[in-house]
């Protein structure tokens, strides 16, 4: 088979295209012809040496979601057959032809979605899912902030808490992002370029602030997370792109009984990723089967141009998802 391979740590340029062995599946995963492979911000770290991949997975063929057709299956799975299309999300070596998914980490693809729509979902959703609405505990009523609203994880967020009931609010860097998120159902988008988020989420909650933040810039915008909570809010860090360490008005933090937590999805074990896939089928697949929610994808990429999958990635300039075809 083809897959994309990272030859060594450093730019783009390094992904280059590579004959590898199809891969055997065990006896609970199902081997997936994969048709489209998402791409993700962790593929980026992965490719420039700072993301390792999880013990006994492939380390050197980067993509954690695929959508496809099942052309194995292991000898205990009964829940798909050979010739089901699926999307899944994946431990890592999704870029390449053939891959391998846990059978409980799939998901049927909607009859009105494409493959290149279905591999934009896995990654992103099952990430909002865990983090927004088990972790952060958003419910019916509340109100949300995610930062990097344009992202594939923000046009998820937007989409899902706006559906299940919740007021959406959301940071971005250019004026196109914030009308793009408005019209996908953000109540307001803030450009942090030119505005304090601090100061338009207090102005367009009356000062009580939002109930939940999902967080993936870290540094010192968590000061003004805290400040932007509501009482008893809880602030949710899936990443911390600009930096790890933060300064915390833990005054505030007991004030005002707020909640700091965070996680990352790779690391955690198929029990609980196959615990996610269920809860999305159950509350978010039939919004997707019926175009309350829709697929973002800003790009499309053919898997010998993988390099400029992952230059757009890095330029922030996409909205929305970027899927890499094979």
């Amino acid at each position: 088979m083809h897959a994309i391979i990272i030859t060594q740590p450093g730019t783009p340029e390094v992904l280059q295209l590579a004959e590898r062995p199809i891969p055997d599946c065990a006896t609970t995963e199902v081997l997936i012809k994969v048709a489209a492979a998402g791409v993700n911000f962790p593929d980026v770290l992965q490719r420039k040496g700072l993301y390792p991949s999880p013990k006994g997975v492939v380390e050197d063929i980067p993509g954690l979601e695929v959508a496809g057709t099942v052309f194995a299956i292991g000898d205990t799975v009964t829940r798909w057959k050979v010739g089901d299309k699926v999307c899944a999300l994946v431990n890592g070596a999704g870029y390449a032809e053939y891959c391998v998914a846990p059978a409980g980490q799939c998901l049927h693809i909607p009859n009105n979605l494409s493959f290149i729509e279905a591999a934009s979902l896995p990654e992103t959703y099952f990430t909002v899912w865990s983090n927004v609405f088990d972790r952060g505990g958003l419910k019916p009523g509340e109100t949300l902030l995610v930062h990097g609203g344009s992202s594939g994880i923000g046009v998820a967020a937007i989409q899902m808490a706006n559906k299940l009931g919740s007021d959406v609010y959301v940071t971005v860097g250019t004026e196109e992002k914030m009308a793009f998120c408005e019209a996908l159902g953000a109540k307001k988008a803030i450009n942090y370029k030119t505005e304090s988020f601090v100061e338009e989420i207090k102005l367009a909650t009356n000062g009580l602030g939002v109930n939940v933040i999902l967080d993936m810039i870290g540094g010192d915008y968590t000061n003004g997370n805290i400040k932007s909570l509501a009482t008893e809010g809880r602030l949710v860090m899936i990443n911390a792109m600009k930096g790890r360490n933060a300064e915390v008005d833990l005054m505030m933090v007991m004030q005002k009984r707020l909640i700091i937590t965070g996680s990352t999805l790779r690391p955690r074990d198929t029990a609980f990723k196959s615990q996610i896939a269920e809860e999305l089928e159950k509350n978010i697949w039939p919004l997707l089967a019926n175009g309350s929610i829709k697929p973002v994808v800003n790009a499309v990429f053919n898997a010998i141009e993988a390099a400029k999958a992952h230059h757009l990635m890095e330029s922030s300039k996409h909205i929305g998802k970027i899927v890499i075809t094979f």
